[in-house]
């Protein structure tokens, strides 16, 4: 059995069940453990399914803290927001550490430090799997810095600085879970990101090569083929409602925030979206925003989609950067425009304009009917829209999950 740790939104879970699939394909038992919350969804794909029941409820982590840590907007804000929620890892890293026992493999999330430990004390490869690119490079800054970054000197500095707070959050947690089980800490216990160095320490990342490409200067056991996509059933239909708009006039735009999106938001953003559809004369679908009532016709609310099928029935897409969101928008082959709230979602933003498939990055604090009428006439230039489309058909040549999936199973 194949153990994988995951955490984060439903979005950050997503590429590991990409991983599962082709993992079963090549005919390995797999199994992702994770908040019971998405016990449905990763069922829903077919993989088997481990559930942690300590969550932030449960825990009693403070709603306001967690607040902070998801809309930190820059890096400082980042470090004292995830400082102050590590106290609340010890409980999560006992159960995490029961998921792994009697796993042939551990593959783990760069937050789930413990499944490293826990592969060392069992004899077992320990295997990062990132959904971002997380190696210290010399060619480009890490994805807490990148556009926002202009030393070159920093670049190697960025990502001890990403490494370091992923591990902050972790240490403590392992520590204490593990001096309480085996009175003394892991052998050799310190950050292990830099030590997947070897055949039975692989790294994999979920990453296209086209978007970042893979630097010359990682060690050859780092592997990045590509974005972990999600293979979607084919049963998908949309609602009557949702063909009928779709079959009614020209492409919308998509307008959607993923968790990131609260009730609190929720007038400012509709209003905006409205009114910037309409003097730009455009049709939209917001989605995920809630009950939404007396619309215009030319605007319909739903509470979701398959990204793989609603972002190719689109002219744009307006989206808060998460990192599956932002992959998924690439590969549609149509142009972005990121709202950046926090975190990493500044650096997809300013890739997808560096690349020349989207708009000027806008962080959602800063939006408004102006510079989203701005950025939607924008991304509506021919130029944006050919290369957009280009890229979309780059990624397709790649299959990242299936190529991660095949090194692990030659590991195995």
């Amino acid at each position: 059995m194949i153990t994988i740790l995951c955490s984060g939104s439903r979005g950050d879970v997503q590429p590991y069940i990409a991983l599962a699939q082709e993992l079963k394909k090549l005919g390995k038992e797999v199994r992702i453990a994770g908040q019971r919350d998405f016990e449905g969804f990763i069922r829903g794909y077919g993989i088997d399914f481990y559930p942690i029941q300590a969550d932030l409820k449960s825990l009693n982590v403070d709603p306001k803290m967690m607040k902070q840590a998801q809309n930190a907007d820059n890096p400082l804000k980042m470090l004292f927001a995830f400082n102050k929620m590590k106290k609340y890892g010890s409980n999560l890293a006992g159960e995490f550490y029961d998921a792994c026992v009697g796993s042939e493999a551990i593959l783990y999330h760069p937050g789930m430090t413990i499944g490293y430990f826990a592969a060392q004390k069992a004899g077992v490869p320990a295997i990062l799997a990132s959904p971002f690119p997380i190696h210290s490079t010399k060619t480009i800054p890490s994805v807490l810095f990148y556009g926002r970054m202009k030393a070159k000197w920093m670049t190697r500095m960025s990502y001890r600085m990403l490494q370091g707070m992923l591990w902050m959050i972790t240490k403590d947690s392992v520590k204490a879970f593990w001096k309480g089980k085996f009175n003394e800490l892991p052998e050799g216990f310190r950050m292990p990101y830099e030590l997947h160095n070897d055949e039975r320490h692989l790294a994999v990342i979920s990453c296209s090569n086209f978007v970042f490409p893979r630097p010359a200067d990682w060690n050859p056991h780092v592997h990045q083929y590509g974005y972990w996509f999600v293979e979607e059933g084919k049963d998908y239909v949309p609602s009557v409602e949702l063909q009928a708009f779709l079959d009614a006039g020209e492409k919308p735009v998509y307008i959607g925030f993923g968790s990131m999106f609260s009730d609190d938001m929720k007038d400012r953003l509709t209003q905006i979206a409205i009114e910037a559809l309409k003097i730009t004369g455009k049709r939209g679908i917001l989605s995920g925003m809630g009950k939404l009532e007396n619309l215009p016709e030319h605007v319909i609310a739903i509470d979701g989609a398959p990204h793989s099928w609603l972002f190719t029935q689109v002219s744009a897409i307006v989206h808060h950067g998460g990192a599956g969101t932002s992959a998924a928008g690439f590969r549609s082959g149509v142009p972005s425009i990121i709202t950046p709230f926090s975190n990493d979602q500044f650096a997809w933003a300013a890739r997808s304009f560096d690349l020349g498939v989207g708009a000027h990055p806008v962080p959602i604090k800063k939006l408004t009917v102006e510079n989203l009428v701005e950025s939607l006439r924008f991304v509506d230039q021919d130029k944006i829209r050919n290369q957009a489309k280009s890229l979309g058909e780059k990624i397709a040549q790649e299959n990242g999950a299936m190529e991660c999936a095949s090194v692990i199973a030659r590991l195995l």
